[in-house]
């Protein structure tokens, strides 16, 4: 049994690598601060469902104030997931929580894991939003990265700083730059919880633009098995590797699929588009593939129908 850390546990990606690390037998100690960028209600529901098994341990504080040295003490991995979330949030007064919890929270971790005597991975939740509007799509790793949201430029600036502790003190991080998660325990503040949630009170759907925009969604145990392969295998240290969904699509289409998934029309409200918003997101997931194994296996279709199953409850 391996002691693991994961830091943002009581979150949506977070809490569902916490628990299949907890059925697979492991020992975890979840980390969470329990801000309120969203109903901290999700968060204490998403808990729940950790706190049943015997070998969970939750620690509740701010990442830069914690005592990571003791935290550290025999724990063989750490999967950070802890972030401030959000694209839209990030302009104007709310940056200063993007660079505390997005780039000053990894550098006190990465202090702390220079030193851990048995830190075997540290596994960094990166974002496709670094990529901003890529030129090449599908996106590989190896093109430069153009945020266009200063969210963006955060979760960057820390995966730099990984890769800078890596080469001068052989941290051994890896980092995931995930498109678009979704699934049960998806945030409140994500398209398709939104979505679905409009559809419950019958209201318009926001669409951002004319709706033509393309996403690469990528249904949330797909990354867990990319989190759990990213700190087994050996050749994965030091890389940096892209989870998506495997396909390209059109939100418009998407609408379509959730109408049938709920058995009546959509309402859509054009509204203006977003800031920081990129027009196409589509992963290369090639090297991900190849290194970790990595295969998404759940469609779109069947992805969106368990998120719809978990939503409904939530509303009624």
């Amino acid at each position: 049994m391996a002691k693991i850390i994961v830091t943002g546990a009581a979150g949506f990606i977070g809490s569902h690598l916490a628990e299949a690390l907890l059925r697979q037998g492991e020992e975890v100690i979840g980390i969470d601060e329990f801000n309120d960028y969203y109903d901290p209600a999700f968060k204490q529901k998403n808990v729940a469902n950790l706190q049943v098994f015997p070998n969970f341990t939750l620690v509740e504080g701010d990442i830069q104030f914690l005592d990571w040295q003791i935290l550290l003490q025999d724990v063989e991995v750490v999967y950070h997931q802890a972030a401030q979330a959000g694209v839209r949030a990030s302009w104007g007064k709310g940056f200063r929580a993007y660079t505390e919890r997005n780039i000053n929270a990894t550098q006190v971790l990465l202090e702390a894991a220079k030193d851990a005597k048995n830190l075997k991975r540290l596994v960094y939740a990166s974002t496709s939003s670094i990529y901003g509007d890529a030129e090449t799509l599908p996106t590989h790793e190896g093109i430069p990265p153009r945020p266009v949201s200063p969210y963006g430029i955060t979760k960057l600036a820390a995966e730099r700083l990984c890769g800078l502790y890596h080469k001068n003190f052989g941290v051994p991080f890896v980092s995931l730059r995930y498109f678009t998660v979704y699934g049960p325990r998806q945030r409140p503040d994500m398209a398709f919880h939104k979505f679905f949630k409009a559809v419950l009170y019958d209201e318009a759907i926001p669409v951002y633009g004319d709706g033509q925009q393309t996403r690469d969604f990528t249904f949330v145990s797909d990354a867990v098995a990319a989190n759990l392969a990213a700190a087994t295998v050996p050749q994965a240290v030091g890389e940096i590797f892209n989870i998506g969904g495997g396909s390209r699509v059109v939100l418009a289409e998407v609408l379509d699929t959730m109408a049938e998934i709920v058995g009546k029309p959509i309402k859509r409200n054009h509204i203006e588009k977003a800031m920081g918003d990129a027009r196409h997101t589509a992963a290369d997931v090639s090297k991900a593939r190849e290194i970790l194994g990595y295969q998404p296996e759940v469609s779109l279709r069947e992805g969106l129908t368990k998120e719809w199953q978990w939503i409904k409850p939530l509303y009624s």
